[in-house]
């Protein structure tokens, strides 16, 4: 296992995410729910420390993860590995309560890293520094029980520019791919922070394991150059090219992954010149396989009944695909404030056969239509 120095300590550079344990019923938005397969998450657990990795995040959102943790890291020795656990606001205001919850869920008297989750944009930044949780978490770190202080974000850079500078934060961690680097902002996310001096741990470093579950054809032009390579151990390798790359940290809900990423992580071996070139390459496919192909013609827009500006429509989309739901404010906002919205399609087909791309137009406005309703929730 490749270590990264942080602070004297070291860190294994591939950390446990316990977002996605195996859990014994329950999928989708549900997954967290659902209630956590002790014996084979445990396993996977077991196997980490085993060989080297020493790093294990979770929340207390995670359902049950917290208290998972706890028991499956409690037969060892509490020096040999590190927790990051986090406080989200919608803890509510009782930060005393909430985190001596979490020590004994965790079943620790401290916190290595303790993270405040989920910064979103400037008024959920506003929130966290005018919450008084950084007043509290402070003392506490005073007192021993946390010794390092971080934050998780899904924010644009314009927001991370100021908020760095809001408190001296250790460690920060971010949604970070070779995907996102280049289609959602993650390259200007890490900029502001390596400018700053603050390493970065990267979440979703296979977005979800979609770029651990390539197409036949993306997959096809990974395993010509190294057939023995997974698509996900390529999405790792790509970290390894950055300095400032403190942790990677997979969400493993498996022990086939964990063994896979063990042999990865085993020694520091960045892309080649060759392979970054092949993996844009996979980039571009991958990008063509998620969007829509819309070419914004317009042809879709003569006898629409409903008068839905649908070019328009299909550029949130696409932001929408490629950014997660919480960085898509702009756009989002797009689609609710447009004078006709997707609710106001009549699915009446006209445009699907205008669309010199046959795009399914109507079955678009429809799955929008029902993630606004819901508030974004997939």
């Amino acid at each position: 296992m490749h270590y990264k120095d942080f602070q004297g300590k070291q860190f294994s550079f591939l950390g446990m995410g316990n977002m996605r344990l195996p859990r014994s019923a329950g999928s989708g938005e549900d997954f967290r729910n659902a209630v956590i397969d002790y014996e084979k998450a445990a396993e996977i657990i077991d196997y980490g420390m085993a060989n080297g990795v020493n790093y294990y995040d979770t929340s207390h959102i995670y359902g049950g993860s917290e208290e998972f943790l706890g028991k499956a890291l409690s037969k060892y020795p509490r020096d040999s590995y590190y927790l990051c656990t986090k406080y989200n606001t919608m803890g509510g205001p009782d930060f005393e309560g909430n985190f001596q919850g979490q020590l004994e869920r965790l079943n620790t008297d401290y916190i290595d890293i303790y993270m405040i989750q989920a910064v979103l944009n400037d008024q959920s930044a506003e929130n966290y520094l005018k919450s008084g949780c950084m007043e509290f978490i402070e003392k506490q770190k005073e007192a021993g029980r946390i010794r390092h202080v971080g934050f998780s974000a899904h924010a644009p850079a314009s927001t991370l520019e100021w908020f760095v500078k809001a408190y001296p934060w250790e460690i920060a961690m971010i949604q970070l791919n070779y995907f996102d680097w280049a289609f959602a902002g993650a390259d200007e996310q890490y900029k502001v922070l390596t400018d700053n001096g603050i390493p970065v741990v990267a979440m979703e470093p296979a977005r979800g394991g979609r770029l651990a579950n390539l197409s036949d054809e993306a997959t096809s032009m990974l395993k010509a150059l190294r057939p023995d390579w997974s698509p996900a151990s390529w999405a790792y390798r790509w970290h390894m090219g950055l300095s400032n790359m403190l942790v990677v940290l997979s969400g493993m809900s498996a022990l086939e992954q964990i063994v896979d990423n063990v042999n990865t992580f085993e020694t520091l071996s960045p892309l080649t010149d060759e392979e970054n070139t092949l993996l844009d390459q996979v980039r571009e496919q991958l990008k063509s396989e998620i969007v829509v192909p819309c070419t914004e013609c317009g042809y879709c827009l003569e006898d629409c009944p409903a008068q839905i500006d649908i070019p328009e429509v299909m550029k949130v989309y696409n932001d929408l695909r490629i950014l997660s739901w919480a960085m898509s404010g702009q756009a989002i906002a797009k689609l609710r404030d447009a004078e006709k919205t997707p609710a106001d399609c009549t699915a009446c087909k006209t445009c699907i056969e205008r669309c010199t791309q046959a795009i399914n137009i109507p079955e678009i406005m429809e799955e929008l239509t029902g993630r606004l309703s819901s508030g974004g929730r997939r």
